[in-house]
Parts: C-alpha cells; sequence; structure tokens
C-alpha cells in the first residue's frame, strides 16, 4: 500500500515523519528505562531547587541584616559622618 505521506515533499514533513516513527518504534519496543530516568531528573531538579531556594534566603538575610546595619550607622551618624 502506498504511503499518502511520500506525495508532500517537504524537508519538515520528513523530519515529523521520520521522528513520529521513531517514538512509536520506540513505545513499542517496550523500552521503559526512560521513565525511570526521568523521575531521577524530576527528583534531582526538586533537590537543586530546594538548595537553591536556601542559599537564597541564607542571602536575602544577610543582605538584609547589612542593609539594617547601614540604615542604623546613617541614623546614628555624627556631624563629621561616623558611626556611633
Amino acid at each position: 500500500m502506498p504511503n499518502p505521506l511520500r506525495s508532500i515533499s517537504h524537508p519538515a514533513v520528513d523530519f515529523l515523519v521520520t521522528f513520529l516513527r521513531g517514538r512509536v518504534r520506540r513505545a513499542r519496543s517496550g523500552e521503559l528505562d526512560r521513565g525511570a530516568s526521568a523521575v531521577e531528573w524530576v527528583i534531582i531538579s526538586a533537590v537543586v531547587v530546594a538548595i537553591v531556594g536556601v542559599v537564597a534566603a541564607i542571602i536575602n538575610l544577610a543582605l538584609k541584616n547589612g542593609a539594617d546595619k547601614v540604615s542604623d550607622c546613617i541614623d546614628g551618624a555624627d556631624e563629621d559622618g561616623t558611626c556611633k
């Protein structure tokens, strides 16, 4: 039986057909390890996001403390510009 998609001769369509055939072949082969790999990546990503969040919170706290010290210094400065 002739393939109706062969009458369309465009590189994008050829790529799409080839890509979809490969995906269908992979799905039919029972290759299930990819799902486990995806779950591992999600877990790793979640851990990295949590670490970044903790580091961001620590930096934010340090910046806030530094800004409070500068504000206190400005409020209590002498006429000559030194902090009390």
